[in-house]
């Protein structure tokens, strides 16, 4: 259980992004309700199909989910951004990101909230623990984003900037979006990691069990979405190079 309280500087809700994953978000949205969360449900452009089990959903539990329907389908980003926007609006002051397609073991979201609690002003980032249904080519692609983040962060203090499964304040975060835009499709997730991280935000990485359903219901377009990861590296590393002064400080004073 959250434990929101009106007075609580830590209220914290759950933001889905959803795109024709009406298989698997009945069970998403009931085991995070499960845990006491208040869940914001984003319709990215969803099929009829979708948005019907969408409906349905938010009509059952009235109370305990909202849902945000956006027109067209706008990306991951888009549809995270609408989420936290709604969020905020609501008055609270975290978000737990969690995706729709059930990669992510709801189990461990006590771990994160409790994270959350205890270190309000930091991103609690989920460090994957793959077992084998991990798509081989999937693992080792990660790597390439992995190295690039070391790179633009001097440090290895994201260790994995890709895992949809993480808590954000929202206050940095809406900080951040109103001075930079950010990535929309599935560059949303380490474009926001990296720049708040160039702000101040400290990452906790939280190792947490992934696991990829047979069934599972991917949108990540190798092409479109390769070259839109391939420009935002190329954006954070030439943003990277004024900061290099103000990074090597950080780590100077952390030792």
């Amino acid at each position: 259980m959250t434990g929101n309280l009106p007075s609580d500087p830590f209220r914290a809700c759950a933001v889905v992004p959803v795109y024709n994953h009406e298989g698997a978000i009945g069970a998403v949205a009931g085991r995070l309700l499960a845990h006491g969360l208040h869940c914001v449900l984003v319709d990215d452009g969803s099929s009829a199909v979708c948005a019907r089990v969408l409906d349905g959903i938010a009509a059952a539990e009235p109370a305990r989910v909202t849902l945000v329907r956006l027109a067209v389908n706008g990306g991951k980003g888009a549809a995270v951004m609408a989420g936290i926007a709604r969020a905020t609006e609501l008055g609270y002051s975290h978000v737990l990101q969690i995706d729709a397609d059930g990669q992510h073991d709801t189990a461990d979201v006590p771990r994160f909230l409790e994270q959350g609690r205890a270190r309000p002003d930091a991103v609690i980032c989920g460090c994957p623990i793959y077992d084998e249904s991990v798509p081989k080519a999937r693992l080792y692609g990660r790597y390439a984003t992995h190295v690039w983040v070391w790179i633009n962060t001097l440090s290895f203090d994201i260790r994995d900037s890709m895992c949809g499964f993480r808590i954000y304040p929202v206050a940095a975060v809406n900080a951040l979006a109103a001075r930079r835009r950010l990535g929309r499709r599935m560059n949303f997730d380490t474009d926001v990691l990296v720049r708040l991280y160039w702000r101040g935000v400290e990452i906790v990485n939280l190792p947490t069990r992934v696991r990829y359903p047979e069934d599972g219901v991917s949108h990540f377009l190798v092409w479109r979405d390769n070259v839109l990861i391939s420009g935002m590296h190329t954006a954070l590393f030439f943003g990277m190079l004024p900061r290099i002064p103000l990074l090597l400080v950080r780590k100077w004073r952390r030792r």
